[in-house]
């Protein structure tokens, strides 16, 4: 006589089937907490990573993007690396652990809603490239940001924004280096009011380039 699987006593004692089903909700248990660890892992590793980039960081610009595409962020990350700059979509609460002790922790409070940040060794060069895109795209929107230990709002990020990089000063220091001695040593021998209108053709030539 075949006795069937599922059987309890009288008592409500658990027979051969309750005993074979039993270990599975531990099981369950063992895989849940295995994920958790994992998980637990990999945030403090981004935590550790992002903590990382911000202490070799001057520049922060912290950002709400909302509804941007796949390609927008694409391109936008791609014009941030042309710049030395990166950009990263971040979770509040894991940017505000990585902000910890750092010089940048006054931010934290920006870390709300959809919060994206960018951010360069160059002072300007994260200002430039996030500001340029907002003003074109109304997808992304200028928060705040610091730069070093100065904390800035989103005003001030727009005024840093103007100022050449790094890269722009290189460029201009070359450009005077290269100018032929004679016509330095010879600006510098003329009087000073000759040299006063030489400044101000200069300037003027700046403001119509």
């Amino acid at each position: 006589m075949v006795r069937p699987l599922a059987s309890t006593s009288g008592t409500g004692e658990p027979g051969h089937f309750g005993a074979l089903v039993q270990p599975i909700p531990s099981a369950f248990g063992g895989i849940i907490e295995w994920r958790r660890s994992v998980e637990r892992s990999q945030k403090e590793k981004l935590v550790a990573s992002l903590q990382q980039a911000l202490s070799d960081t001057a520049c922060v610009v912290v950002t709400h993007q909302t509804g941007m595409t796949v390609e927008e962020v694409t391109d936008l990350r791609r014009q941030m690396r042309a710049a030395g700059a990166s950009f990263k979509v971040t979770k509040n609460r894991l940017a505000r652990r990585a902000l910890a002790g750092t010089k940048f922790e006054r931010l934290s409070p920006l870390f709300t809603g959809p919060t994206a940040i960018a951010f360069s060794r160059d002072p300007v060069a994260a200002a430039k490239v996030a500001v340029e895109f907002a003003n074109k795209n109304e997808k992304l929107r200028i928060v705040g940001g610091g730069l070093n230990d100065q904390q800035l709002d989103a005003a001030g990020i727009k005024s840093l924004a103007t100022l050449p990089s790094l890269d722009q000063l290189r460029a201009k220091l070359l450009g005077l280096l290269q100018t032929p001695a004679t016509r330095i040593a010879a600006v510098l021998q003329a009087p000073g009011g000759q040299i006063a209108r030489v400044l101000a053709a200069r300037a003027k030539q700046g403001e119509a380039a």
